[in-house]
């Protein structure tokens, strides 16, 4: 914790630093309010950068009846495309249509339907069986009928979190990672008073006076704020995906299909240069404080829903690069098999503090809203708007800035990860700045750009959350970690013996949590 970056009152405290906290201190931040945001690890930490990547309206949604979910995402999607151009980016999709497994075509072509009505324009198409041979090589012909194709999103999860957070604190907010908030206080009618801050490394404390606190700490929050509803618990769902090199099989959309052996719809998709297979649904019983870590059994079952869609395809879970494991935070009964359970949000409010869980990526827009709603009695000027004030610093009418060396494609890739941080980053845009990290599409600058200006505190923070070339590159870049720490040596004040010390962290970090062929978790 830093003391003379927080002050000693705010108008209102977001505790959790995932996409849900990201989006309530962006939104509170814009309506004029005094927002310090602190998050126990560092932004993005948890699910918000393990995610799926997807920017989706929920097309499985409708089968179980969730038009509004569905409807709500569909036109959550389609503002971040506008808002965030090169950040937020249109996704083909492909499901082939199979006599013997999954939905039939017109059970699709309803669906779709309902689909592209809400979204004010039609969004699919129908493939006949000869086109979907061709646009798949190597995909099952036996019991193929034909595919139906649609339009979302992606997005690189990490990078929108900490958009919304910088963007937010160039505006005037404050934010801290690594540091949690380790109890609230209460005056004598029970109101929040104000929050005991502790660095989650130093153990520095700290109090700060609001009389507004949103808990956005996902799987978390009822270490907060217990549920208030009898029987009604955060279910933590773990959701799990294997990482691939792109040049093992050429795609430009989404494959997605049914796995046998259950009837989920799982998917392959390409993702900065990799692909990316995903995702599993099954009960977390690990350590929440822990990186989570894919298990064998996953591994399994991903690796054979592969082969049911694509048997030709010389791929196995040895070819992968990396794993990515989040921890979901659902809110449950225990009634349901975790693949059926709901992804709508609550909202709960105890005299000042407000607990805001669950919904998904595509709708963090809409859970800030609502929880900044229900605190609204608590700030000041209680007739303040909470309309969604999700707006970026310098949008698409604003044009692309001139950076020198790069085309129009990485300039709008550029502006979409780091809005009006931009001119900053271009500073490190020297002709070596301008060279990829290796394969990866990630340029050496925004190594350098994420190590001097993003708040890392330590190297997994750069290489996994600020650039993601941790998953991209075989041993997490350990390979190239003499370079790494060459180009990001300036940009630190780590001397041998630190530098040392994070790399052999990191080694290890990766080694447990993300690399394919160690297996951990729970099986």
């Amino acid at each position: 914790m830093t003391p003379d970056i927080i002050e000693s009152r705010y108008d209102i405290v977001i505790v959790g630093g995932g996409v849900t906290g990201a989006g309530v201190f962006h939104q509170a931040v814009n309506m004029g309010l005094k927002a310090l945001l602190v998050e126990a690890r560092d932004f993005a930490w948890g699910t918000s950068s393990r995610s799926s990547k997807m920017v989706h309206g929920g097309l499985r949604y409708l089968k179980e009846g969730k038009f509004l979910l569905t409807r709500s995402a569909v036109k959550e999607r389609q503002r971040l495309l506008n808002v965030y151009p090169g950040l937020v980016t249109p996704l083909d999709f492909i499901m082939p249509i199979y006599k013997d497994l999954g939905p039939s075509k017109t059970t699709m072509k309803t669906g779709l339907n309902i689909y592209s009505l809400m979204a004010g324009e039609r969004q699919h198409r129908n493939f006949d069986r000869k086109t979907t041979l061709g646009l798949l090589p190597g995909v099952r012909s036996d019991q193929l009928v034909s595919a139906v194709g649609f339009r979302d999103a992606q997005v690189d999860d990490a990078r929108l979190v900490l958009r919304l957070i910088f963007d937010a604190c160039d505006r005037g907010g404050h934010a801290m990672n690594y540091t949690g908030a380790s109890g609230i206080e209460r005056d004598n009618r029970g109101r929040v008073r104000s929050v005991l801050l502790k660095d989650a490394e130093t153990g520095a404390e700290r109090e700060v006076r609001t009389t507004a606190v949103i808990n956005a700490t996902g799987v978390f929050a009822e270490t907060l704020h217990p549920s208030p509803m009898k029987g009604f618990h955060i279910r933590p769902l773990r959701g799990s995906h294997l990482i691939f090199p792109g040049d093992r099989y050429k795609l430009d959309r989404v494959i997605s299909f049914i796995q046998p052996r259950d009837n989920r719809p799982i998917f392959i998709f390409p993702w900065e240069g990799c692909l990316v297979l995903g995702t599993t649904d099954v009960d977390f019983h690990g350590d929440l404080n822990a990186d989570p870590g894919i298990t064998s059994r996953e591994i399994n079952y991903l690796m054979e829903g592969l082969d049911s869609i694509l048997p030709e395809l010389d791929l196995n879970a040895d070819d992968a690069v990396a794993a990515i494991a989040g921890v979901r935070p659902v809110l449950s009964r225990k009634r349901k098999s975790a693949s059926k359970e709901s992804r709508e949000h609550v909202v709960w409010k105890d005299k000042g503090l407000v607990t805001v869980t669950g919904g998904k990526l595509t709708t963090f827009s809409l859970l800030a809203r609502d929880a900044l709603r229900a605190a609204a009695p608590w700030l000041p000027g209680k007739g303040r708007t909470t309309k969604n004030c999700l707006t970026p610093v310098s949008g698409p009418e604003a044009g692309l800035p001139g950076l020198p060396g790069l085309d129009e494609a990485a300039c709008l890739r550029i502006q979409g990860r780091y809005g009006d941080r931009i001119n900053e980053l271009a500073d490190h845009l020297t002709e070596e700045g301008r060279q990829p990290v290796e394969s990866t599409h990630t340029l050496w600058a925004e190594l350098c750009h994420g190590a001097r200006s993003e708040q890392i505190r330590h190297l997994s923070d750069l290489l996994l959350r600020r650039v993601r070339i941790g998953l991209f590159l075989p041993n997490g870049g350990l390979s190239v970690m003499d370079r790494i720490r060459e180009k990001v040596s300036p940009c630190v004040d780590w001397d041998r013996k630190r530098w040392e010390k994070e790399i052999q962290d990191y080694r290890q970090l990766w080694k447990r949590a993300y690399a394919p062929g160690e297996i951990t978790g729970d099986d």
